[in-house]
């Protein structure tokens, strides 16, 4: 039987109570023994791939399978519910957060906050639940490792950049501790004034580079969607088909009229408004639904309902894309504990605003269900407003650290947000116990996560998970 968690994780009492409470977990779960790694008796990757394919849209799994073949990195990304698995079997220090659930790398990026700035933060929380917050800081640090690999950079190096984003965490963690709580609410990472501020000590092309990013990122907008994705027919405004990857729903629903389909996606979209703010359902009400079409997205996700629908302003002068994506249980409930919300899609947005500095202000949930069909939740969010990803592929040894450090600190962020962030704190300590402890775990689970990317290799390669690029 699971328990269901809720979003307060926060230890009640002083701070003297709340800093015994974190020493007195050091003594149940010492910090060397977040090094340990011991996945559990039986473990079956391609049983455990195959069990999450029965819930996607069967046509888009071989896609899946093949965006996570591609490398061990991008393997890494798409096996949240393998490691979610693993961290179960692994020591719990009892110091709750609320988890991302999937805190690697990729899943840290720029995006536009509503007063138009730049922000750095965790963009996705398909996974968020309340939870160990060693659960998110392992999955970090271990991506850096996997990614580092890829890189080839040398033992060495790796070993000290691991150890310096573990580090990052924990300095990051006694800092809030110090802070009055209200503070620590309203920080967050304005990445164009952090770049102007680190100007002096980066190389020019370094520096140029990221300010190539941020130009790139303010360009990722919904006119360069409209062009990428969208085109004039006989006067019309339609998404462009590019199955399988972008089919618009008329093609999905052939033997239902257009105007049946659409009459039950503006009911949708009704309950959708239904869950923003009074303010941000008045400006979504200025806008009307012209097309929906199915969008695959990520590499993980691949396989799960995402939709695009796109919006034209009543007066005729904007245009506006939205994203619905479905969201199905976390990976971390069978361990974790089930979700305090019913609605999976708000799971996700409750979580997100939890962690989130800012966030998306078309951000939403809804439930959808049509005759025949099965429930589905989702969240809503922009399609694109200025985001973009650093290139972790592509990063120097000094770049990964640096990275590392800005997404420890990130993550350290949004934990002492919603947990205790003095009992954290007092767990870590002083010492350089801890970062070499997730350091040393981080290379055991990049190791299998290796023979498991070889595992799904060998399993397409001879007939047991279908594969198709995509």
């Amino acid at each position: 039987m699971t328990t269901t968690t809720t979003a307060t994780t926060a230890a009640p009492g002083s701070r003297k109570e709340m800093a015994a409470l974190g020493k007195a977990a050091r003594g149940v779960v010492p910090l060397e023994e977040l090094a340990r790694l011991e996945p559990p008796a039986g473990r079956d990757l391609v049983a455990m791939l195959t069990a999450q394919a029965e819930t996607r849209v069967p046509e888009l799994v071989p896609v899946r399978h093949s965006r996570m073949a591609a490398t061990p990195f991008t393997f890494f990304r798409g096996a949240a519910a393998p490691m979610a698995a693993d961290l179960a079997g692994t020591a719990d220090t009892g110091l709750r957060v609320q988890l991302c659930g999937d805190a690697h790398l990729a899943n840290f990026g720029i995006y536009g906050s509503p007063e138009r700035n730049l922000v750095f933060d965790l963009n996705d929380f398909d996974e968020t639940l309340p939870g160990p917050f060693e659960w998110d800081v392992k999955r970090l640090v271990t991506s850096l490792e996997v990614a580092a690999r890829a890189n080839a950079v040398a033992d060495k190096e790796r070993r000290r950049i691991l150890v310096e984003a573990g580090a990052a965490y924990r300095e990051a963690m006694r800092t809030f501790a110090d802070q009055p709580l209200r503070e620590v609410w309203y920080g967050h990472v304005r990445i164009d004034a952090e770049l102007a501020a680190a100007r002096k000590h980066l190389p020019p092309d370094r520096f140029a580079a990221m300010e190539k990013i941020l130009t790139k990122a303010r360009s990722r907008d919904t006119a360069q969607a409209m062009k990428k994705l969208t085109t004039v027919t006989d006067g019309e405004r339609r998404i462009l088909s590019d199955p399988p990857l972008v089919v618009p729903i008329e093609e999905l629903f052939p033997d239902r009229t257009v105007d049946e389909v659409y009459d039950a996606l503006r009911g949708i979209l009704a309950q959708y408004a239904g869950t923003l703010p009074s303010n941000r359902r008045h400006l979504l009400h200025q806008y009307r639904l012209v097309q929906v079409a199915r969008k695959v997205v990520g590499v993980g996700s691949v396989g799960t309902q995402a939709w695009v629908l796109l919006l034209e302003s009543r007066d005729g002068t904007d245009w506006l894309f939205l994203q619905a994506k479905e969201a199905q249980e976390s990976v971390l409930a069978p361990y974790a504990g089930a979700s305090a919300q019913d609605n999976q899609g708000e799971r996700v947005v409750a979580g997100q605003l939890l962690m989130q500095a800012v966030s998306d202000p078309f951000l939403g949930w809804q439930r959808a269900q049509q005759a025949g069909q099965v429930q589905r939740d989702y969240y809503v969010r922009q399609l694109r407003d200025w985001k973009a990803s650093l290139p972790v592929e592509q990063m120097l040894p000094s770049g990964l650290e640096l990275y590392g450090k800005l997404c420890a600190t990130t993550l350290a962020r949004a934990h002492a947000r919603s947990g205790s962030r003095v009992s954290i704190a007092a767990y870590l300590g002083k010492s350089d116990r801890f970062e070499k402890a997730t350091a040393a775990f981080a290379e055991a689970y990049a190791d299998l996560n290796d023979r498991d990317h070889a595992t799904l290799v060998a399993a397409i390669a001879d007939g047991r998970l279908p594969a198709a690029e995509g």
